[in-house]
């Protein structure tokens, strides 16, 4: 973990749903299955934070989709901004990276999923890359 700002901040484009974290933010982990790509257009960036230390203002425009029988993923019904992507039953909630106000004190780790890595682009940063999750 890296100890980010004392308080991380963000909100989605319209600055409907506005969310603060304090405590630690897990490092940027760039997601390439195929449910993030058609969910964000391309990568799926995301850090997380343990729930306890994330508070989101703004229920009333948040919607959850359910984008798998184990997850979810939260975004403004206002402007269509995808912010949050959370696995049942879990403690910690993921939180679209860009969504955070700069400057974050994050930095990128690893590519997940690369086995569905679309074919417009090669990752050429050097970092980790898993064909599967962080789990397999």
């Amino acid at each position: 973990m890296v100890q980010t700002n004392e308080e991380n901040t963000g909100s989605c484009l319209c600055g409907a749903v506005h969310y603060s974290v304090r405590g630690r933010l897990r490092p940027v982990v760039d997601c390439h299955c195929s449910m993030c790509l058609k969910w964000h257009g391309h990568v799926g960036a995301y850090s997380d934070a343990d729930d306890r230390d994330l508070v989101i203002e703004g229920g009333d425009v948040l919607t959850w989709y359910r984008s798998s029988n184990f997850a979810a993923r939260g975004f403004c019904k206002n402007c269509g901004a995808s912010l949050f992507w959370k696995r049942d039953g879990a403690t910690r909630t993921s939180i679209a990276a860009g969504t955070l106000d700069q400057p974050s004190g994050l930095k990128t780790v690893r590519h997940i999923f690369t086995e569905h890595l679309a074919d417009y682009y090669a990752i050429t940063d050097g970092l980790e890359q898993l064909p599967r999750g962080m789990g397999g």
